[in-house]
């Protein structure tokens, strides 16, 4: 990913700051502007800090963004980039765009913002000293107090204790950091405001605990099973909607109806004795009134003494089904805030407030609510904006037209002033040309050219990683801004509505088409090199010594609005040759060609480099882009460098290559065996069930595929049936679900909480070096667990059957040693191999001694050398 990033340097990336990615801009309809206008005098914020997605409590988010009409986010450390993916292949960086996107949608759901970190996610951790050698403390702690001091929380609640009780590691380091920011956000000698963007010091007046896993411990209980008139279901029904979300972690979950309580501890407060609590804002301001003391110019002293009446006036009025008489108020609500806005000596950096105290508070205020009331004007005028371009694609370099089309369905007068449209580099200028009035029931569209500058690429991976960590792009806003406030493109439009001056954030910029089994889509508008050039695999397995005779192909997809002729070259290193080194063809505009090299030669014990290079009007293009496209999540986009890394093992087969393989999940292990010589033949369940199994040497089962297919546990007996007939069975790792009688041929029992084993340097100790598992068909050695990425084993057993031999230990340092990462059980003629070894992330990685290991286990049988059936 860092030789990927050094090329995406190149790409000179800047993200635009922008309004929220929605892709239909506009919340419209009854709803938004009813809860808009329940907002008008709600200045409060919350933010809530957990480690990963789908650590966040969805109910209280829902509760407060929905309910109360509270500024509520979430800061998460991390993306989620170590867990495991549960609908797809990706891991890694690759999941963590997909569990980012998967918060942004839970986001939208049920009304909170967005924030991150940029800490990795490096995978399961036990402590927090461990975690903390992964996280430099200071340089997460940095990221939370600028998020602290751009959002101005008066409330943060920390998801987790901040305990071991906690487990994870990242927990723990979470909850201590999130109280710990409660005090560091207002320490500007240990943190100048240089550091933090220039943003000003803020102190959040309260801090609590969430308290929904030891409600007897809890201050304050509240009931978010509170139905919602306007959107007819509880907040507990959207929060469970905003928590399914998170389907790469399997957590769809039922919508609740009913009493739902909610539970949160106060551990320390600014605000002196508050007494009994009916709400986390009890003791706090929460509308206007607290700004009395801030100053302001005599015009924006006016407005704001003036602020409460002028809502008075909306809501006497109010009617969220005939909005037409709210118009003219709602109207007058906007030019307060607007008149508030210019009185008010408070610098900004993309629409980020810089000033600290109460000043700072009364900015990041008047922007919320300033965004609420134009949104609610917008509904009860019926006026929607939105922009849209005739395709999902723009290359570098190339200007797309985009269309800005104002209608107004409603009753008040409407006026285009101008408009902005762009993508990288900030928000434009709006562009003002002759006003163009939009009459009743009409529509007026302008056009204009948008450039891509840069290609749309997520901006924590522009520049990399630095250990556990990533590298800030040159313009750090974007943790700051929201994630939730982040596109690839950017629409503003000036409007007069009701003879006041509205500005409408309308991006993003969308490609709209229909498709026949789903209707309308919407796309968001990206930018993408004019070639994107890839090559299939990113890490390749090689036999070191053998022939290796192998096809790759070369995928070319182009984005240039006329044809091209390509260039297309291989790097190859020494030792192999290819049938043409150079290739050419030519490609439509928008088309896309493969190419087919057959590259054959030898290669020595070690890691090498091919490499792809296509030339094309003088330029050369090294990079593509994978598609990642999930009906739940916008589509995606991965990029890296149009190169494989391959690892030349000495490895030997087992004596059928041949296997069956059952894929589980987030598994990319089968075409690594394919690049070793295995012959693999893939099957779903259903089909393991009416497949003939006699020509195959073994059946793998891939990682959590019990508890990911039901009908694979039907076809448990079939597994060992075949294993009775002389065959080997390989399972890789499950979790509680392995313990279910019949699944595996002897039972083995998980802890409540089950040893893993974290550190991916642990030692190794083998126990039977004699076992035919470590010799044959290669003999195993320490050097094989050397280079081994994030994790060596997870859901060890703490005891199994004396069926089951156990040839290796290992365990993390000062923890109880564990035998079950390999057990091997005779099963008729053939053997039963059950291993929590981490293979599914070793071996796409291109570890040595994990491909060495896969092979000795295909190759496993009943017998033992000597007495290797162990106890724990």
């Amino acid at each position: 990913m860092v030789t990927t990033t050094r090329r995406l340097r190149r790409l000179a990336l800047l993200l635009c700051i922008v309004a929220p990615r929605l892709l239909i801009a506009q919340d419209r309809g009854a709803t938004a502007l009813g809860e808009a206008v329940a907002g008008l005098d709600v200045t409060t914020r919350v933010l809530q800090i957990g480690a990963h997605p789908d650590d966040e409590d969805t109910q209280l988010l829902t509760w407060l963004a929905r309910g109360r009409q509270v500024e509520t986010a979430y800061l998460s450390l991390t993306r989620g980039d170590g867990g495991q993916n549960l609908i797809g292949n990706e891991l890694g960086p690759l999941l963590g765009m997909i569990r980012t996107e998967e918060l942004l949608a839970a986001r939208r759901l049920d009304g909170g913002r967005q924030f991150f970190t940029r800490a990795y996610d490096f995978g399961f951790s036990k402590s927090a000293e461990e975690t903390y050698t992964h996280w430099p403390k200071d340089s997460i702690l940095l990221d939370m107090v600028t998020v602290v001091r751009a959002f101005r929380p008066h409330v943060i609640v920390a998801v987790f204790s901040g305990t071991p009780r906690d487990g994870h590691g990242h927990h723990q380091v979470s909850g201590m950091l999130a109280r710990e920011v409660f005090d560091a956000a207002a320490d500007t000698v240990r943190f100048p405001r240089r550091a933090t963007l220039g943003l000003g010091a803020w102190s959040p007046p309260k801090f609590y605990r969430a308290a929904r896993f030891n409600p007897a411990q809890a201050t304050l209980s509240f009931n978010v099973g509170e139905l919602s008139t306007l959107r007819g279901r509880t907040y507990a029904e959207i929060a469970g909607e905003s928590r399914s979300q998170h389907l790469s972690q399997g957590f769809g979950v039922v919508q609740r109806r009913g009493t739902s309580m909610d539970y949160l501890t106060l551990e320390a407060s600014r605000l002196g004795a508050i007494g009994p609590e009916q709400s986390p804002l009890d003791g706090l301001e929460t509308g206007w009134s607290r700004f009395a003391s801030v100053t302001l110019t005599a015009a924006g002293r006016t407005a704001l003494d003036s602020l409460a009446g002028a809502i008075a006036d909306v809501r006497r009025v109010e009617n969220v089904i005939a909005p037409a008489p709210m118009i003219a108020p709602l109207a007058r609500v906007v030019r307060l805030l607007a008149e508030m806005r210019q009185a008010q000596s408070c610098g900004s950096a993309a629409g980020v407030a810089l000033c600290g105290g109460i000043g700072g508070d009364l900015a990041v205020s008047l922007e919320t609510v300033r965004r609420r009331a134009a949104g609610a004007l917008l509904a009860a005028s019926g006026v929607l904006v939105e922009a849209t371009a005739p395709r999902e694609l723009v290359a570098v370099g190339d200007t797309v037209p985009v269309t800005i089309s104002v209608y107004n369905q409603g009753m008040a007068s409407v006026t285009l002033l101008g408009v902005s449209a762009g993508m990288q580099y900030g928000m434009g200028a709006i562009h003002r040309g002759g006003p163009m009035d939009v009459a009743r029931d009409s529509a007026v569209r302008t056009t204009l050219g948008v450039l891509a500058e840069a290609a749309s690429v997520p901006w924590w991976l522009s520049e990399g990683k630095r250990g556990d960590v990533f590298v800030l792009p040159p313009t750090p806003l974007p943790m700051a801004i929201g994630e939730d406030r982040l596109a690839d493109s950017y629409a503003r439009v000036s409007l007069r509505v009701a003879g006041e001056p509205v500005t409408v954030d309308a991006g993003p910029i969308v490609y709209r088409f229909a498709d026949p089994a789903r209707g309308e889509q919407r796309r968001p508008l990206a930018a993408v090199p004019p070639l994107s050039v890839t090559l299939e695999g990113e890490v390749q397995y090689a036999r070191a010594g053998l022939a290796l005779d192998r096809l790759y192909d070369v995928h070319v997809t182009s984005a240039a609005t006329a044809p091209r002729g390509v260039s297309v070259a291989l790097t190859l290193p020494a030792g192999l040759r290819a049938d043409s080194v150079i290739r050419r063809v030519a490609v439509d505009s928008f088309g896309s060609a493969t190419l087919t090299f057959r590259v054959r030669g030898t290669l020595p014990v070690g890691r090498h480099t091919l490499s792809v290079m296509a030339t094309s009007g003088g330029q050369e293009f090294a990079i593509g882009y994978l598609p990642i496209d999930y009906q739940h999540i916008r589509p995606l986009r991965y990029y890296r460098q149009a190169a494989a890394l391959i690892e030349s093992v000495e490895a030997a087969l087992p004596r059928n290559p041949r296997i069956a393989y059952v894929r589980g999940v987030g598994d990319n292990v089968a075409p690594m065996l394919t690049q070793l010589g295995i012959q693999v033949k893939m099957l779903d369940a259903e089909e393991l069930g009416r497949t003939d199994l006699s020509g195959f040497g073994a059946v793998v089962v891939g990682p959590r595929a019990f508890a990911a297919n039901h009908e694979l546990v039907r076809q448990a007996s079939r597994l060992q049936e075949f294993a009775r007939a002389g065959g080997t069975v390989v399972v890789q790792y499950g979790q509680a679900e392995i313990q279910a009688p019949g699944i595996l041929p002897y039972p083995v029992t998980l802890a409540r909480t089950a040893q893993r084993v974290t550190d991916e340097l642990a030692p190794v100790r083998v126990i039977a070096p004699a076992d035919p598992l470590l010799r044959t068909p290669n003999r195993i050695g320490a050097r094989d667990f050397d280079r081994w990425i994030q994790e060596r084993a997870l859901y060890m057993p703490a005891s199994f059957d004396p069926h089951y031999r156990a040839p290796l230990e290992m365990h993390d340092p000062g923890e109880p040693e564990n035998r079950a990462a390999v057990l091997v059980a005779p099963v008729g003629k053939g053997a039963y191999v059950y291993t929590t070894l981490a293979l599914f992330r070793q071996l796409p990685a291109g570890i040595p001694g994990a491909a060495r290991i896969f092979l000795n286990l295909l190759a496993a049988d009943g017998r033992a050398a000597g007495s290797t059936a162990v106890q724990p």
